[in-house]
């Protein structure tokens, strides 16, 4: 009784720790936190574009950011201040862009790509409500784009496009079936032009060619760079990367939050940042939850990579880039360089198909699948698979959970089969620490041969327990990250797997006009879970020390008010699991002749006196269980 009492309490100790770290590294509900961002994106905040982001040691080339002076021309400045991003928008000329998955425009000034809306996501699960706006133009609230081009070489006086260059178009909208070519004549002997073409996802392919009709030759460095003006508003949790990020060729992945860029050495005089040399393979971007845009450089050439951050004025930029490697255009010759810019959902399908097809090295990266890995994302796909035949996720969940317990019903039979036989062998137990009460070396020398014996593993109980924690975390982190998982909806009110159960015991499920606070929100899914935990708990004799009774009596509450914040899909789970573990163990119980205490325990705790109090097996006197 004692080494059973023991073990449970490992395993709850287990689960508590797991859960109390979860929420200490998460802060504050998913859903609270996600409502106070929302609240603060819709302050209109008037920002200013970026000016020059960094200053390159002598004798480099003009870093991408960097909009160098060319004769005749002065350095362009910061544009103008606007109100309202549709202002920023109307200010100069524009190319539409429409594909199944994003809508929006491209600026003539600069070919920037600064207008991009997710046609399948909306803000809230409101199918009503407006749909994501991912790019935004300079000079409006929030700006956030990315443009490509050239820098020239060294002490070079070339006059090269820039954010001010207003370029010719071929066509007035960019399909995914129908690709436009911009070209600007810099009236020097330099005809640039830059084909733009779109897939039915989000990812753009740019082609720049430069045609040298002068006499003298030139040199210079491809560049591709995504900008965000000031700092946005991040969910801040600690295995939630937000911020620089970019799979570097043999560097690897690098994370950076936009605080740690902001620490980082200076690049410049005013910026901080950055950098790798000579890298093949990858790409750079920023990312946040669910959505990204990074920059892709030709992934069989080098290239320098950055980010970076600089103060101007109030706000401060920032951005992430890829420098190439020297591109020499003779006197009648011609020369190009490829990139691709990715601006979208982090749809796991895409995204994996664009390393796969596209060759973009460790592209799959852009999903933060997490420590575990190699658990997360296979279950994702097995999750992902079934949804495609059931078609609700929250369905998906329960036949993933079926499908987990027959893969370790093994060893759960294993550890449910020796826990039975350890209540099974209670009273010998109990007879031999009384035979041995002054002995305690020969007391466990003869529990160990006992347990040799009837071939019982004393920790078999924590087995379970310690299989489902990757488990846990890995379900977690699916509902967490991955876009599949945003506004999935069960049945009946849980609308949102992703986010908390909506409904609320405090306020009687709705009826009652107000909302409680966060660390009383105590749905339907939680309760269930609650009696669930409570059911497997009460099917065990109850433990002799009034201290353990008192505290598993009420771990089942306090589990339900923890998991009251949890994702609605993690506690369908959980329910889930109790209950088919529950089946599980009283089968078993039941096939080794042990006795299900649940009744027993429950009528005890009404003040009931069980009919057979303390019953340990069927065979056994009622009051082998005595205190």
């Amino acid at each position: 009784m004692k080494e059973d009492n023991r073990n449970l309490l490992l395993a709850i100790t287990l689960s508590v720790v797991v859960l109390l770290g979860w929420q200490y590294f998460y802060g504050l509900p998913q859903a609270e936190k996600q409502k106070q961002i929302a609240q603060q994106n819709q302050q209109t905040q008037s920002q200013q574009a970026p000016g020059q982001l960094a200053t390159q040691p002598s004798g480099a080339p003009a870093a991408p950011g960097t909009v160098p002076t060319q004769p005749g021309q002065a350095p362009v400045t910061a544009a103008p201040v606007t109100a309202t991003r549709e202002a920023a928008l109307a200010a100069g000329p524009r190319l539409r862009i429409d594909t199944p998955k994003i809508a929006g425009s491209l600026s003539l000034t600069g070919a920037r790509i600064d207008d991009v809306s997710l046609k399948a996501y909306r803000e809230t699960v409101d199918p009503k409500s407006p749909i994501i706006v991912l790019l935004s133009p300079a000079g409006g609230p929030n700006a956030y784009y990315s443009d490509f081009g050239w820098v020239a070489g060294p002490g070079a006086s070339v006059l090269l496009p820039n954010a001010t260059t207003v370029w010719s178009a071929d066509s007035e909208i960019l399909t995914s079936a129908k690709p436009v070519t911009l070209t600007w004549d810099n009236g020097q002997g330099l005809l640039f032009k830059r084909t733009i073409a779109v897939d039915d996802n989000a990812l753009f392919s740019i082609r720049d060619e430069v045609e040298n009709k002068g006499t003298n030759a030139v040199s210079l460095y491809p560049y591709g760079q995504v900008v965000r003006v000031g700092k946005p508003t991040t969910l801040g949790y600690y295995v939630l990367h937000e911020g620089m990020i970019g799979s570097l060729g043999e560097q690897g992945l690098q994370e950076y939050t936009y605080d740690t860029v902001d620490k980082e050495p200076g690049l410049g005089s005013a910026t901080h940042g950055k950098a790798w040399k000579d890298v093949v393979g990858g790409f750079v971007g920023i990312t946040d939850k669910y959505w990204a845009a990074a920059a892709i450089p030709d992934q069989g050439r080098k290239y320098e990579g950055r980010y970076s951050s600089v103060q101007t004025g109030s706000v401060r930029t920032y951005q992430a880039d890829f420098l190439g490697e020297a591109v020499n255009v003779a006197p009648g010759a011609s020369a190009s360089a490829s990139s691709r810019l990715f601006a979208g959902a982090k749809e796991v399908s895409a995204i994996d198909g664009y390393e796969k097809n596209q060759g973009i090295k460790r592209f799959e990266l852009m999903i933060d699948w997490g420590w575990f890995y190699f658990i997360t994302k296979p279950m994702f796909y097995v999750m992902d698979w079934v949804y495609k035949h059931v078609g609700n996720f929250g369905i998906a969940i329960l036949v993933v959970t079926v499908l987990l317990k027959g893969l370790f019903f093994p060893l759960a039979n294993k550890s449910y089969a020796s826990m039975a036989k350890m209540k099974a062998v209670q009273p010998e137990m109990v007879a031999i620490r009384e035979r041995y009460a002054d002995d305690k070396m020969k007391q466990q020398q003869a529990l160990m041969e006992l347990y040799k014996t009837q071939k019982i593993n004393p920790l078999a109980g924590c087995w379970p327990v310690l299989v489902q924690i990757p488990v846990f975390f890995a379900l977690y982190k699916i509902l967490f990250i991955t876009i599949e998982m945003r506004h999935a909806p069960f049945y009946g009110w849980i609308r949102d797997l992703a986010a908390p159960d909506p409904t609320n015991l405090f306020n009687l499920f709705g009826a009652l006009p107000f909302t409680p606070p966060a660390m009383l929100h105590l749905g339907i899914w939680p309760i269930l879970m609650g009696v669930t935990m409570f059911v497997q708990m009460k099917m065990n004799p109850e433990p002799p020390d009034p201290v353990q009774k008192m505290m598993f009596t009420w771990m089942p509450v306090f589990f339900t008010f923890l998991l009251g914040s949890f994702p609605a899909g993690l506690v369908i789970y959980w329910s889930w699991n109790n209950l088919l573990s529950i089946l599980q163990q009283g089968f078993i119980m039941r096939k080794h002749g042990v006795k299900i205490e649940l009744f027993d325990n429950i009528k005890s705790m009404l003040g009931k006196k069980p009919a057979a109090a303390g019953a340990v097996t069927a065979p056994k006197p009622a009051n082998s269980n005595k205190k």
